[in-house]
């Protein structure tokens, strides 16, 4: 896989985020990140909250297999409710896709976006119109 040095998140689908986890709160968010990649850049654009998925207290989860297939996943994003902006090591071992955002509470704009790569390491991420 190449490598990722910079996520650009749309504005839209940043708040659709943050607004879906505020809206979940106590309870962590799951969803997939849509868009593409270009020279090291993640651009999303979009965002799919996929059906039957479960969140919980502590957890997040969905089925795989009911993810449409489609070319433009760059990966998943979930909420931490415990406010922790790191992904644990059950985040790393189940990491889809280029990478990952975890967004924590109190979910009120980008400083409480997080994105990272599938190593774990921190991306620069920028929240574009």
């Amino acid at each position: 896989m190449l490598m990722v040095r910079r996520v650009r998140i749309s504005r839209e689908a940043a708040g659709l985020l943050l607004a879906v986890s505020r809206e979940l709160y106590p309870r962590e968010m799951i969803a997939t990140l849509h868009g593409s990649y270009r020279k090291g850049v993640v651009t999303i654009k979009e965002i799919y909250i996929i059906p039957d998925s479960v969140y919980g207290e502590g957890f997040a989860s969905f089925n795989p297999y009911t993810m449409p297939l489609d070319m433009s996943f760059m990966g998943v994003a979930h909420s931490h409710p415990s406010g922790v902006g790191l992904p644990s090591h059950e985040d790393l071992t189940h990491m889809m896709g280029r990478v990952m955002v975890i967004l924590t509470a109190p979910y009120r704009d980008e400083r409480d976006i997080h994105v990272f790569d599938a190593k774990g390491s921190r991306l620069e991420v920028e929240v574009i119109d």
